[in-house]
């Protein structure tokens, strides 16, 4: 008994070390976090973009930095249009808090530059590169595009912009088209002829979403507000709920794909629409008034476990952004089968008030900066 006592206490005091050494290396690492804000000279070459040296869309600055040079296997292209995500607004808040720890910047972000999804000009390429050249219009993504220049990888995520289709609709494309194409094609494995029902219609990946189905050959059901059930038709939708009428949960009908771009119901609740061998996929990482430290990626996490205890894969899904599948919904735009939806534009010194729009959640398709 003495000696259980003894290993006993060995082990509270080991495991009261050990926190209080995580409590010290967490204290430090919170403390050393930092950017290079304030730490570079008067740009030689300079070009405007939008930086921020704290969390919060209140710091969120347009200011001169150094225009970028391409590298052997990049392009120089000059920035036409960008657009906003809830991915972006993540990364301004720092939010959900479990990003910080993970790279994101626990006291301060690490990267300064925000905006992923482009389309502009080719200027310049770099001597490896031989698929685009200068003049070509592109549109993809690449870290830092809220800027009149960015220089993505040649072999990455971009790819010459059909010539029907503006530089504000290119550049809504990239993050949310590509969800919506990954989601439904990959994951939810839609084929012709299946039910799907895509919670969520109406915003940035919904909207692509409804399209992209429809061109797989399904039967597609939008859920959304009563001021864009009109929208969500016109995209092609074969039946839209009005969820502020109707709770699709508790309908009778059920489906073989649902896409969960909002989130707003339990799991239990999303199993009971599908049938027995249904895909549940989730998108994103939760609403601005759903952070927290895990988040929406709570719920995704709790969908792996659910998922290990019913017939029906339930699931949540990244996007891959990659040169092939923005090359497939070129041609989709190209043909008239997706055509991008656009609420509201702004201009580059109004990217805050954009992002604080987006971060409301109710957006009809998707928000686009103008870059001058």
């Amino acid at each position: 008994m003495k000696v259980l006592k003894r290993v006993l206490k060995w082990i509270t005091g080991a495991i009261l070390v050990l926190l209080l050494l995580a409590f010290v290396v967490g204290f430090i690492a919170y403390w050393r976090s930092t950017n290079d804000c304030g730490k570079a000279g008067a740009p030689t070459n300079p070009m405007k973009a939008i930086v921020y040296c704290d969390y919060g869309v209140a710091n969120l600055k347009l200011e001169e930095i150094e225009k970028p040079a391409p590298s052997d296997d990049q392009i120089l292209v000059r920035v036409r249009a960008a657009s906003i995500n809830p991915y972006d607004w993540h990364f301004v808040e720092g939010t959900p808090y479990v990003m910080r720890a993970m790279g994101v910047g626990l006291r301060k972000p690490k990267d300064t530059r925000l905006g992923v999804d482009f389309a502009g000009t080719v200027e310049a390429v770099g001597k490896n590169v031989t698929q685009f050249k200068p003049g070509d219009e592109v549109f993809g993504g690449r870290g830092g595009a809220f800027a009149q220049y960015i220089c993505p990888r040649a072999t990455r995520a971009v790819a010459l912009k059909p010539a029907n289709v503006s530089f504000e609709e290119a550049a809504s494309v990239n993050i949310a088209a590509i969800t919506a194409l990954q989601a439904l094609r990959d994951k939810g494995k839609v084929q012709p002829g299946q039910k799907v029902l895509i919670n969520g219609a109406s915003g940035g990946v919904g909207t692509f979403a409804v399209q992209i189905a429809k061109s797989l050959g399904a039967d597609v059901t939008g859920v959304c507000s009563t001021r864009n059930v009109d929208l969500v038709k016109s995209l092609g939708a074969d039946h839209v709920i009005d969820y502020t009428k109707e709770d699709f949960t508790k309908g009778a009908e059920r489906y073989d794909v649902m896409l969960d771009n909002v989130g707003n119901h339990s799991l239990s609740e999303c199993k009971g629409v599908l049938t027995p061998t249904g895909k549940y996929v989730l998108i994103g990482g939760g609403g601005a008034s759903d952070q927290g430290f895990l988040g929406g990626l709570g719920k995704a996490l709790w969908a792996m476990v659910f998922s290990k205890f019913v017939n029906q894969q339930m699931g949540m899904m990244m996007a891959d952004a990659n040169h092939n599948d923005l090359t497939i919904l070129a041609d989709m735009m190209q043909s008239g089968k997706l055509k991008p939806v656009i609420d509201r534009t702004y201009k580059l010194d109004q990217v805050p008030d954009a992002i604080r729009y987006v971060e409301q959640g109710h957006a009809r398709g998707k928000v686009v900066i103008t870059v001058e």
